[in-house]
């Protein structure tokens, strides 16, 4: 008699989902306004536009963009946006926030493009681990997102699997 080698897991009909391929790619960069402050606390209308006419923008092309202040100043929300406005052409993305978040903001509209229909009545599996440290946020949006159509949720790999959703 042979041993052979059954692989379970293939025969299982699980459909595995890994949110390492929603991760947005290609370089981040932020630009931080504090550079653009007097005395690193006031932001003045003229000084800054002329600045940011004078800049050069082209250090931000193809790439995701964040657009933050890390000096503890009251920013008006127009700089914002005339950021933004020089961002807007050369940049692959922009958004407002830190690194992290351009890379959480851009995952969770990658996210977004997933149809929960083409996932009903399946048995789903989030994939846990990976080379990409994938933010909570990522894993409640896909939660949400297929438990309206699938018949399970399940976390980790198709070999151990914790189970989070079970339709009854």
């Amino acid at each position: 008699m042979e041993n052979v080698i059954i692989n379970k897991v293939a025969e299982s009909a699980l459909t595995s989902i890994d949110l390492e391929e929603y991760y947005p790619k290609g370089e981040t960069a932020v630009f931080d306004l504090k550079d653009h402050l007097f005395m690193g606390l006031i932001l003045k209308e003229k000084d800054f536009r002329a600045a940011l006419q004078t800049y050069d923008w082209e250090q931000f092309r193809d790439k995701n963009v964040a657009i933050t202040c890390s000096a503890d100043a009251i920013i008006p929300m127009w700089a914002y946006m005339l950021v933004a406005s020089n961002l807007q052409p050369v940049a692959k993305e922009v958004v407002y926030g830190e690194e992290k978040d351009i890379l959480k903001t851009l995952l969770l509209r990658n996210l977004a493009t997933i149809k929960g229909e083409e996932y009903t009545d399946k048995r789903v599996v989030v994939k846990g681990c990976g080379d990409v440290a994938i933010p909570e946020a990522a894993y409640v949006e896909i939660t949400n997102k297929l438990r309206p159509y699938v018949k399970s949720i399940m976390y980790g790999e198709p070999c151990s699997t914790v189970p989070i959703f079970k339709r009854k």
